[in-house]
C-alpha cells in the first residue's frame, strides 16, 4: 500500500517535533546506498502537464531502488483548487512514500492563498528521516502578494520545533525548497543561518527548470529539471542516489512515452522506441557527482550578504513605539478603529492589539489562512478567511456575532457601505450581506476569475478586478453589473486583480502587471486612455493624493509618479527624486499632512515630501514586503510586513 502525503504532512504540521520515521533503504544490497526521485516544476493545468506527470508517477512506480518521492514546488500553474486536487490524484497514483512543497505558482495566484494546498496535501512543509538523514522541505512563496520569495514564518517556527529535538541535530542534513536560497528570496538567511548550525550536506531547489549545480554560502546544492517536457519529445525527473553517506549523483530520468516518430530534439538527445513505436524509459549518465562532505560553517569567515538596517540609525528622529512579532505570516493590512488595531495571519488569527502598546486584546481562531484585510463599522469587526467564512466580532470583545459561509474560497478583503458588507469571490459570486444579521441582500454569479484586493466604492458602484483580465462594476444596491472592461490579453497573470483602484471626478484608474495604467470612465466603464506612460513600468502599486489631483503609481524601477486625474491624455506631472530600487510589491500609498508613505517588498517604509518629491526618511520593519502603511491621528503610522511583524512608527 502507498503510503498518502497527507497523512504524513498532518502528523508533521498536527506534531512538527515527531518526524516520520522511515525504514533504512539498502539498494542493490549495498550498506549505506539509497536512490529517491526529485519531481518539481509539474505545472499541473499547464499545456500536457497533467500527462507528463502520470508518465512520471507510472515510472517511478517500475522502479525498485527508488525509496521516496519529493516534490518540490510549482506542482500547479495557478495554485487553483481544480489543478490542485488533480494534481494530488495524479501523485496519489504513487505506489512510494512521497512529500510535497509549495513553488511559487501554487502560492502567488492561488484563489484560496495556498489555504487549499494545506488542505489538500496535509501541509506545506515536511520532515523526513532516512537512516541517519533528514530532509527539510519548507515553503517558498511568494504568499498571495507579488515580491521576493519568502519562507513564512510559520515555517520557520515550524522548523525550530523540529531542530529542538536533540536526535534531530545529530543527523546529515538535506533542505528542500522550491527557490534557491539566495537574494529571491526575502528572508533566505533565516533558513541558511539555521542549516549552517546544522551537518547540513545538501540543498535541492526546482524553480529554475534546469539542472545545476549551486552553492549556497557554502552549502552545496543542486537545482533540477522541470518534469514537463517542453520543446522535447517527454518530459523528465531527477534519480538522485547517496552512496556511503559521502557522495551525491543526480541522474535525468525519461519515462516511456506513445508518440510519433519526430527527430531528437534541442538537446540532441535521441530516444529508443520498442517495436510498437514508444519510447523506451531510459536513465541518462549522471550529469554531476558531489561529494557530501561534513563543512565547518563555523570557520566559515565570508562575509555573507544581510538585509541592511543601517538606513535606521541614519534617521534616528524615527523610531518604533513597539514591536510585535506574529507566529505566522501577516498577508493584509492592519485596520485602525479607535485605540484598536486590527490584524490577521495566516495561522488563523483575527487580533486586536492595543494601538498604544501593542499588546493583544483578544484573539479569534478562524481555523483558516486569512489574507484579507479585516473592515469595520466602529461596532463590529468584519474577518474574511481563505476557506470563504465571513464573520462579524465585536469590536471590543471579538465574540462572534454572525458567520456567513460563501461556499467558496475568499482573499479579498470585505468592504462596509451603508449598512451592508461586499464581498468579492473566489468561484464567480459577488455578495452583499446586512452588517448587522449576516443574511444576503443579493449576490452576482457573473464574476470571471477571482478576486484578490480590496473593493472600491464609488458612486454606487462596487469596482475591482479579477483574475481573469477583468475590471468589474457591480451596482451596491441591486448587484446588477453595470459594466465590465477587459484589458484585451490571453495571459491571466496581466490581469489588474492585486491593485486598490482608486477614482475622482468620474474617473477610476488602475494598474497592473501589463506595466500600464488604464483610466476609464467610472460610470459607464468607457476606457479613456491606457498608457505604459511612457515607459516607467507601473505595476501593482497606486494611490491618489487627499486632493485627488494625483493618481500615484510605484514603477518597478523604484520611484513613485503622480499622474493627473483631469488630463484626457495621460500626463505624468510629479515623480519622486529618489530610487528605492527595483519593488513589485502591490502596497497602496498612502499619505497625510503633505508626507506620502511608500511600502516596500523589502521591508522598508518610505516617506517622501508631497510636495517636492524628495525622501524625508526610511525605516526597515523587516527584510519582507511591506502590506500597508496607516497613517494615524496625532502623528506616527502603524505598519505590518509579510513575516508577522507589526510596527507603530512615530516621527
Amino acid at each position: 500500500m502507498p503510503l498518502k502525503s497527507e497523512t504524513l504532512m498532518r502528523k508533521h504540521i498536527l506534531l512538527p517535533a515527531l518526524l516520520i520515521l522511515l525504514s533504512v533503504f539498502n539498494v542493490d544490497g549495498q550498506p549505506g546506498r539509497f536512490s529517491f526521485a526529485l519531481v518539481t516544476d509539474t505545472h499541473i493545468g499547464g499545456t500536457g502537464a497533467d500527462e507528463d506527470l502520470i508518465r512520471t508517477v507510472e515510472d517511478i512506480n517500475s522502479i525498485d531502488s527508488v525509496a521516496f518521492v519529493i516534490v518540490s514546488g510549482d506542482v500547479t500553474e495557478f495554485g487553483s483548487d481544480a489543478e490542485l486536487r488533480r494534481a494530488k490524484e495524479i501523485l496519489d497514483a504513487l505506489e512510494k512514500p512521497w512529500y510535497i512543497i509549495p513553488g511559487n505558482h501554487d502560492t502567488k495566484w492561488s484563489e484560496s492563498g495556498a489555504n487549499s494546498f494545506r488542505v489538500i496535501f496535509g501541509a506545506e512543509a515536511f520532515a523526513l528521516r532516512h537512516g541517519d538523514w533528514l530532509f527539510l522541505g519548507t515553503n517558498s512563496g511568494p504568499n498571495m502578494r507579488m515580491g521576493p520569495g519568502q519562507i513564512p514564518r510559520e515555517n520557520i517556527v515550524w522548523l525550530d520545533s523540529v531542530l529542538a529535538v536533540p536526535a534531530n541535530r545529530d543527523l546529515k542534513v538535506v533542505s528542500v525548497n522550491h527557490y534557491p536560497l539566495d537574494e529571491g528570496l526575502n528572508n533566505w538567511y533565516e533558513l541558511t543561518d539555521r542549516l549552517k548550525r546544522l551537518d547540513t550536506r545538501l540543498a535541492l531547489c526546482g524553480h529554475g527548470h534546469t539542472n545545476r549545480v549551486m552553492n549556497f554560502e557554502g552549502i552545496p546544492a543542486l537545482m533540477c529539471r522541470s518534469n514537463l517536457r517542453g520543446d522535447q519529445e517527454k518530459g523528465g525527473y531527477n534519480i538522485l542516489t547517496f552512496i556511503d553517506d559521502a557522495v551525491l549523483t543526480a541522474s535525468v530520468r525519461h519515462p516511456a512515452a506513445a508518440i510519433q516518430n519526430k527527430p531528437a530534439g534541442k538537446t540532441g538527445v535521441a530516444l529508443t522506441r520498442d517495436t510498437t513505436g514508444k519510447t523506451v524509459a531510459v536513465t541518462m549518465p549522471a550529469w554531476t557527482k558531489l561529494r557530501l562532505a561534513r563543512h565547518d560553517f563555523v570557520a566559515d569567515t565570508t562575509k555573507w550578504p544581510r538585509p541592511d538596517y543601517s538606513m535606521n540609525l541614519r534617521y534616528g528622529s524615527v523610531r518604533e513605539a513597539w514591536r510585535v512579532q506574529e507566529k505566522a505570516d501577516i498577508g493584509a493590512g492592519a485596520t485602525v478603529a479607535g485605540r484598536l488595531a486590527l490584524i490577521t495571519n495566516t495561522a488563523g488569527e483575527i487580533k486586536a492589539l492595543s494601538l498604544r502598546s501593542g499588546q493583544a486584546r483578544w484573539t479569534f481562531q478562524a481555523g483558516a489562512k486569512i489574507y484579507s484585510t479585516p473592515a469595520t463599522d466602529g461596532k463590529r469587526v468584519i474577518a474574511v478567511s481563505a476557506d470563504g467564512t465571513v464573520r462579524a466580532l465585536g469590536l471590543r470583545n471579538g465574540k462572534l456575532l454572525w458567520s456567513f459561509d460563501a461556499k467558496q474560497p475568499v482573499v479579498a478583503s470585505p468592504v462596509i457601505s451603508g449598512g451592508r458588507v461586499f464581498i468579492a469571490g473566489s468561484s464567480g459570486r459577488c455578495y452583499a450581506l446586512d452588517m448587522k444579521e449576516g443574511s444576503v441582500l443579493w449576490s452576482n454569479s457573473e464574476i470571471e476569475g477571482f478576486a484578490e484586493t480590496t473593493t472600491l466604492i464609488y458612486r454606487g458602484l462596487i469596482i475591482f478586478g479579477t483574475w481573469d483580465n477583468r475590471l468589474y462594476a457591480i451596482d451596491s444596491e441591486t448587484g446588477v453589473t453595470r459594466w465590465v472592461w477587459s484589458n484585451g490579453y490571453t495571459n491571466r497573470m496581466l490581469s489588474p486583480a492585486a491593485c486598490v483602484p482608486v477614482a475622482t471626478g468620474n474617473r477610476v484608474f488602475i494598474v497592473a502587471p501589463d506595466r500600464k495604467m488604464a483610466c476609464l470612465d467610472a460610470i459607464t466603464g468607457k476606457l479613456i486612455w491606457h498608457s505604459d506612460l511612457g515607459g516607467v513600468a507601473v505595476r501593482e502599486s497606486m494611490g491618489i493624493t487627499s486632493d485627488s489631483t494625483m493618481v500615484l503609481a510605484k514603477t518597478m524601477n523604484g520611484i513613485v509618479i503622480g499622474v493627473s486625474t483631469a488630463a484626457n491624455q495621460p500626463e505624468v506631472i510629479w515623480k519622486t527624486d529618489f530610487n528605492i530600487g527595483y519593488d513589485i510589491a502591490p502596497g497602496v500609498i498612502t499619505g497625510a499632512d503633505g508626507i506620502l508613505f511608500i511600502p516596500s517588498d523589502k521591508g522598508v517604509v518610505h516617506a517622501a515630501s508631497r510636495k517636492e518629491g524628495t525622501l524625508l526618511w526610511s525605516h526597515r520593519i523587516s527584510s519582507c514586503l511591506i502590506n500597508n502603511i496607516v497613517p494615524l491621528k496625532g502623528g506616527g503610522v502603524l505598519c505590518n510586513s509579510m513575516d508577522g511583524v507589526v510596527v507603530r512608527l512615530s516621527f
